[in-house]
C-alpha cells in the first residue's frame, strides 16, 4: 500500500472519485462545437485560432502545461514569450481541419512526462523555439502540399534547428488536495545565452457572460508576491509567486474592438497581456490595477547556454506566512519517490528498465488527457454567444436531437488538442488502460457515459459532439468486463455491485441495437462507419446509393461479441445471485443466434475463407463487397470459455444451455460452442475452428495483414489489385494506403485504408490469446506464413504484441520506430527518453501518424506490456 494507494483509497471513498484539482484544462477549446454558434455548422470557420487569444470561450478554457478545478472555475496555465513572436504563447498552436492536408493537426512539440492518479505529482515538457514561431510556414507548406504528400510538420521547418528552443518543464507537486507547488524550470539548450519572458498565469472561466445572475468572481492583489482569488463556488485561494519584474491583471473579456471594431469598453480584456508586453500597451493601466480575472506575474530570464532558470508558485486555499518554507522544495522530492513507488508497485512483473518507461508515459498520458467538459445542447442551441443570435441552421442543424445531453464532467479526452471532446468508443478502451492504476476511476468513466444525461431515453450513447448521432461499436460491456477482471485480479475480490449497476445500462443500449440497427430481425447488423471512418468502399454511414441496404460483417461481429460479454458478466453475477441466471441464458441464445446468422447467412465467402459487408440489392439478389479489411476480422473478437465448474455452480443456466445445445443439433442447427473432453473449459467463438484457421493464415501473411508495426487495417494485396464496384452507374473504389488518409471522408485526418490502429490490434491479441488457452498445442499456425516455423496460439499473440511493443523500444541505433524521419531529433542528448502516442501508424514502416498524444487507446500499450512473455535466452 503505497502513499498513492492510500489516496486513491481515500478518494474511492466520494460521490465522484476525483481530486479536486488535477490536469483537467483542455488543450485546445477554438474550433470546437461548442464554441460554433454559428448558421452553418462550421466549428473550424466560427471560432478559428486566430480568435483565440482575444475572444472569450463559453464552454470551456485551454492553456499550455494547466491545470483547473474539477468545475473548471480557476485555472493556471504557463505562458512564454520569446521576444520574436506575434503572439505571447499561450496556447498549443496547429492547422485546423481546412488548413491542413491531412485535416487538424497540432504543430508543437510537449510531453506528458509523468503523472500520477491523484496527480499529487504531474509533469509536462514543452519546447519552444528562440526564433519565430514558425506559424505563417506551417500555415503555407501544409496548404500548398496534397493529400498524397505527408504533414508539414514543425520539425521540417529550422524552428529547432541546432538546438535553439527552450526547455520549459512544469512540475506540479501537492502538499495536499488543496495546495500545490509549481516549478517551472527554463533551460536553454542552445550554445548562446538567450531572453525568455515567462507568464505563469492565473484566471477564471468566464461563465458571466452566459449566467448574468452569477457572482463575478475576482482576482484581488494581496502583496507582491500573493494574489487571493474570490469565488462563490470554487472558495477562496492565495496564489503566490516569486519576487517578479510586473505583476498584471485584466479580465477575461472579450476584445471587441480587434474581432469586429467594435469600441471595448475597458482595456482590460483576454489579450491584454499581449499588448502589454509585444507593444507596450496599457502597461501602467495593468500594473495599477489591483483586481480582475486574469492575473499573471511577468518575468524575463536571461538564460546561459545550457543553463536552467527555475520559478516557483504555490497556489493553496490556506493563508501562509510563509509560502516557500526553508524546505519546500523537498516536496518535489517526495511526491517524485512516491511516484515511482506507485508505479514500482503497479510494475510487479520483471520487465525491463526500456518497457517501463514506455509504460509509464503511457499512463502520465492517460492522466493527462482528463478534461473538464461542460455542454448543454439544449442551451447551445437555443442560446446565443452574445455575436450570433440564435438561428434557424443551429435550431435544426447538428445535435438538434440530444437537447437532453447536458454534460459537465472530468472525462477522458482521446487527444486533449485533436479531439478535445470525449469518444464512446475511445473512452472505452481508455477505461481498460486505465483500470491497471486506478480501477475506481474507470469504473467511474464506464458508469457516468450510461447515465440518463448521456445516453439517450432510447439507449443509444452518444458518439462525439461533431455528430451524438454516429454509432461507435459496442465496447462498453467489453471495457466493463475488462475492468472488473483487472480490479479483482488487483485486489482478490471483484466489484459484482459496479457490474450489476452498469449491466442494467448496457441492457437498454443492447436493446437499442436490436432494435434499431437490425432492419430484418434476421441477426444481420447494420450500425454505419462504426468508427472505422473510410475503411468501407463508400461511406458507410450515409444513404446507401441504390436506395440500398447494407448488411455488415462488423456490426454483425460487433453485436456478437457484444452478447458474449453481456453473458461473461451476468454469468458472473449470477455466480453471487442466481437472479441473473436467465439473463445469462437469454444473453447466451442471442449470441448463438448471431453466430449463426454471421456463418450461416450470406457474410462468409467461401471462396476467399473471408467475411464481408454484403449489399442487398432490390431484385433479391445480394453481392458482398470483397474487402479485405479489419471489417472481416471483426467475427475474431467474440471468444470466450466457460469454466464447466462454474457450470456447476448455476445448474439453471447449465440445464437450459444444455437443452439448447442438444435441440439445435438434432434438428442440425449450426452450434457455435467447442468442447474438449480433457479440458475444464467450454469454448464459444463467432468464428468455428475450420474458418478460424485460414483467416489466420491472412492475418498472419505480411503480403496481406501482418505488418511490421502490427495488423494492418486493410489488407496490403488490395495496393496490387484494388477494389472497385459501381452501383447505380458510379463506381467506388478502395486502394491500400499505408500511411495518411488520401480522401476527405470523417474530416479526412485518419484513415483505415492500411495504416496499424491499437484498439483493432488489442482485440486481436487477446482473442488469439484466450483461442491459445484453449487449443493450446493441439493448434498451431505457420508464423509468419512463409515461415515454416509453426507457432502455438499463446505464442502468436506474443509475437504479435512484440511488434507493437516494439514501436516504442527503441534498436541499437536508439532509433524508435515510431518516429521515422524524425529520429535524428529524440537521438540528442535529453530527447532520448520522450515518446509519443500516435493515433495510429503506418502500415509498411510503423512511423506513427495521426494525432500524437492519442494515449486514450494507444495507452492500451501498457497492458500489452504487463501480459507480454518476453521469450526466454
Amino acid at each position: 500500500m503505497t502513499a498513492e494507494h492510500k489516496r486513491l483509497q481515500e478518494n474511492a471513498q466520494k460521490p465522484v472519485p476525483l481530486e479536486k484539482w488535477g490536469p483537467y484544462l483542455s488543450e485546445r477549446q477554438w474550433g470546437t462545437v461548442r464554441e460554433d454558434y454559428g448558421h452553418y455548422g462550421d466549428a473550424w470557420g466560427y471560432f478559428p485560432f486566430e480568435h483565440a487569444h482575444y475572444r472569450t470561450y463559453l464552454w470551456g478554457e485551454d492553456g499550455i502545461a494547466g491545470m483547473c478545478d474539477y468545475l473548471q472555475d480557476l485555472c493556471f496555465g504557463v505562458a512564454v514569450w520569446n521576444g520574436k513572436d506575434a503572439l505571447i504563447k499561450e496556447r498549443l498552436f496547429g492547422v485546423g481541419n481546412y488548413k491542413g492536408n491531412h485535416g487538424e493537426d497540432v504543430k508543437e512539440l510537449y510531453y506528458y512526462l509523468d503523472n500520477i492518479p491523484s496527480h499529487y505529482y504531474m509533469q509536462y515538457l514543452y519546447k519552444y523555439p528562440q526564433t519565430a514561431f514558425p506559424y505563417k510556414k506551417l500555415y503555407e507548406e501544409n496548404a500548398k502540399r496534397s493529400r498524397q504528400e505527408p504533414e508539414y510538420e514543425i520539425l521540417d521547418t529550422n524552428a529547432f534547428k541546432d538546438n535553439r528552443y527552450f526547455d520549459v518543464l512544469v512540475t506540479y507537486a501537492k502538499e495536499s488536495s488543496n495546495d500545490i507547488f509549481i516549478r517551472i524550470d527554463v533551460t536553454n539548450r542552445y550554445n548562446r545565452a538567450a531572453d525568455i519572458h515567462l507568464l505563469p498565469t492565473l484566471w477564471f472561466a468566464n461563465k458571466w457572460s452566459v449566467d448574468k445572475d452569477a457572482a463575478k468572481p475576482v482576482i484581488v492583489w494581496e502583496d507582491s508576491n500573493c494574489v487571493k482569488t474570490y469565488h462563490k463556488n470554487a472558495g477562496n485561494y492565495y496564489f503566490y509567486f516569486e519576487q517578479p519584474r510586473h505583476s498584471w491583471f485584466t479580465d477575461n473579456e472579450t476584445n471587441y474592438e480587434k474581432f469586429n471594431s467594435t469600441p471595448n469598453t475597458s482595456v482590460f480584456v483576454k489579450d491584454a497581456f499581449h499588448d502589454a508586453l509585444l507593444h507596450d500597451k496599457h502597461r501602467k493601466e495593468l500594473t495599477e490595477r489591483k483586481q480582475g480575472t486574469k492575473f499573471s506575474p511577468v518575468y524575463k530570464l536571461h538564460v546561459h547556454a545550457g543553463e536552467t532558470k527555475t520559478i516557483y508558485c504555490r497556489l493553496t486555499d490556506t493563508e501562509q506566512e510563509e509560502p516557500f518554507y526553508n524546505e519546500f522544495k523537498n516536496i518535489f522530492t517526495t511526491r517524485k519517490r512516491e511516484a515511482d513507488e506507485f508505479y514500482n508497485a503497479i510494475n510487479k512483473k520483471e520487465i525491463t528498465t526500456e518497457l517501463k518507461k514506455i509504460n509509464r508515459q503511457a499512463y502520465a498520458g492517460l492522466l493527462w488527457s482528463k478534461q473538464y467538459y461542460r455542454f448543454d445542447v439544449e442551451k447551445w442551441i437555443t442560446g446565443t454567444d452574445g455575436i450570433t443570435p440564435a438561428n434557424n441552421g443551429k435550431i435544426h442543424g447538428r445535435n438538434n436531437d440530444w437537447k437532453h445531453l447536458k454534460n459537465e464532467d472530468i472525462i477522458c479526452m482521446p487527444d486533449k488538442w485533436e479531439y478535445p471532446w470525449y469518444a464512446a468508443w475511445d473512452l472505452a478502451f481508455q477505461c481498460v488502460a486505465m483500470a491497471a492504476i486506478d480501477p475506481v476511476f474507470a469504473k467511474h468513466q464506464l458508469l457516468l457515459i450510461m447515465r440518463e444525461w448521456y445516453m439517450k431515453p432510447d439507449g443509444q450513447l452518444p458518439a462525439y459532439e461533431w455528430n451524438f448521432s454516429d454509432v461507435n461499436p459496442p465496447v462498453h460491456a467489453m471495457a466493463a468486463w475488462w475492468v472488473y477482471k483487472i480490479e479483482k485480479q488487483q485486489k482478490g475480490v471483484g466489484d459484482v455491485r459496479f457490474l450489476k449497476k452498469i449491466f442494467q445500462k448496457l441492457i437498454i443500449n443492447f436493446t437499442w441495437w436490436i432494435n434499431r440497427k437490425d432492419d430484418n430481425g434476421n441477426n444481420l447488423f447494420q450500425g454505419g462507419f462504426l468508427g472505422l471512418d473510410n475503411i468501407g468502399v463508400f461511406n458507410r454511414s450515409h444513404h446507401i446509393p441504390g436506395n440500398l441496404r447494407l448488411e455488415q460483417a462488423d456490426g454483425t461481429s460487433w453485436m456478437g461479441m457484444y452478447a458474449l460479454n453481456m453473458m461473461d458478466i451476468a454469468m458472473e453475477i449470477a455466480i453471487h445471485d442466481d437472479a441473473f441466471e436467465d439473463t445469462a441464458t437469454r444473453f447466451f441464445e442471442h449470441f448463438v443466434l448471431i453466430a449463426e446468422a454471421l456463418n450461416e447467412q450470406h457474410l462468409w465467402n467461401e471462396e476467399d475463407k473471408f467475411f464481408y459487408d454484403v449489399l442487398c440489392l432490390n431484385d433479391g439478389t445480394t453481392k458482398p463487397l470483397q474487402i479485405k479489411s479489419a471489417v472481416g476480422l471483426t467475427g475474431l473478437y467474440a471468444v470466450s470459455t466457460i469454466n464447466k465448474n462454474v457450470l456447476k455452480q448455476l445448474k439453471d443456466f447449465n440445464k437450459r444451455i444444455t437443452w439448447f445445445e442438444n435441440y439445435r443439433k438434432e434438428n442440425h442447427l449450426f452450434w457455435p460452442n467447442e468442447d474438449k473432453s480433457d479440458s475444464d473449459e467450454m469454448l464459444l467463438s463467432l468464428v468455428p475452428k475450420e474458418k478460424l484457421i485460414p483467416i489466420l493464415q491472412r492475418l498472419l501473411d505480411e503480403d496481406e495483414f501482418l505488418s511490421i508495426a502490427g495488423i494492418r487495417a486493410l489488407s496490403k494485396a488490395h495496393e496490387k489489385i484494388p477494389y472497385s464496384v459501381t452501383i447505380d452507374g458510379h463506381e467506388y473504389s478502395i486502394r491500400y494506403e499505408p500511411g495518411d488518409s488520401t480522401s476527405d471522408m470523417f474530416g479526412g485526418n485518419s484513415n483505415w485504408r492500411g495504416p496499424v490502429w491499437m484498439p483493432v490490434n488489442f482485440l486481436i491479441i487477446q482473442s488469439i490469446r484466450r483461442f491459445g488457452m484453449f487449443y493450446d498445442d493441439s493448434l498451431k499456425v505457420e508464423y509468419p506464413r512463409g515461415s515454416g516455423v509453426q507457432l502455438n496460439l499463446q505464442q502468436v499473440a506474443d509475437k504479435l504484441s512484440e511488434r507493437i511493443i516494439n514501436l516504442f523500444v527503441r534498436n541499437s541505433n536508439g532509433e524508435r520506430r515510431c518516429y521515422e524521419d524524425y529520429n535524428w531529433f529524440y537521438q540528442q542528448p535529453g530527447n532520448e527518453e520522450l515518446i509519443l502516442f500516435y493515433e495510429y501508424f503506418h502500415g509498411d514502416s510503423g512511423k506513427g501518424l495521426g494525432a500524437n498524444h492519442q494515449t486514450g487507446w494507444t495507452a492500451l500499450v501498457a497492458q500489452l506490456i504487463s501480459e507480454y512473455n518476453e521469450p526466454k535466452p
